[in-house]
């Protein structure tokens, strides 16, 4: 599975952008031809930028924040790490489950990586609420009406994906997307079928190894339940 997570122990990188560049690319595990597709660049610009034939752009530079969630000062200047740290749960548990000003279904950083302090809006106390799950919003109508645009979900990383709770709700995290559908058993071992509760959206077959994380939907909040 694809995923950055950065150790202050680990050493990393900081003579020049294109090492940063290829450090990053090293830690997804993924070729030139990989990453470049899933940043959206054309392969070519992308081997001149790593062999040092042309510059890192700032354009660039920024797409990577965005998309893949390294800090800035890193990639452009060395400064710091590769990510920005991630809270500690003890420092919320108190106070309830924390929640992120995260769109689950908004563009494919790796989700584990975007849990910082900097995007806790608050918390949330209720006695069906684990505190240690994080909580975020869904966007988009086709899970409704179980889990309507703007509520938000309480989520929990799952560590072996080979375990599915079939007819469960999830985070998908794929290459391209992330998104919020529920997990159904396909005629192929090898696929598995994501299903909306919207009937107006299709049902998508995907094959299993093209899966880099999922999360299990525990809680979906709506303004009804908060009022």
């Amino acid at each position: 599975m694809s995923e950055l997570v950065y150790s202050p122990d680990q050493p990393t990188p900081a003579s020049t952008r294109a090492d940063r560049l290829r450090y990053i690319i090293s830690r997804l595990s993924k070729s030139q031809a990989q990453f470049s597709q899933m940043v959206g660049v054309d392969p070519g610009y992308l081997s001149k930028v790593l062999s040092g034939r042309i510059p890192v752009s700032d354009a660039l530079i920024n797409r990577l924040v965005v998309d893949l969630g390294v800090t800035k000062e890193w990639l452009a200047d060395g400064r710091g790490g590769p990510f920005a740290k991630p809270q500690r749960q003890e420092s919320h548990h108190t106070r309830g489950a924390a929640v992120y000003d995260i769109d689950v279904t908004a563009g494919v950083t790796p989700l584990s990586q975007m849990f910082t302090t900097d995007r806790i809006v608050g918390y949330l106390a209720m006695p069906d609420i684990n505190p240690d799950c994080p909580v975020v919003r869904v966007n988009g109508d086709s899970m409704t009406p179980d889990v309507p645009d703007g509520s938000l979900i309480s989520i929990r990383e799952i560590y072996d994906a080979s375990v599915i709770a079939w007819g469960a709700i999830y985070v998908v995290q794929l290459s391209d997307y992330r998104m919020v559908k529920v997990l159904r058993r396909h005629a192929d071992p090898d696929k598995i079928i994501l299903h909306s509760f919207n009937p107006a959206y299709d049902d998508i077959e995907v094959e299993r190894r093209k899966v880099l994380k999922l999360f299990l939907v525990e809680k979906v909040i709506t303004c009804r339940a908060l009022a």
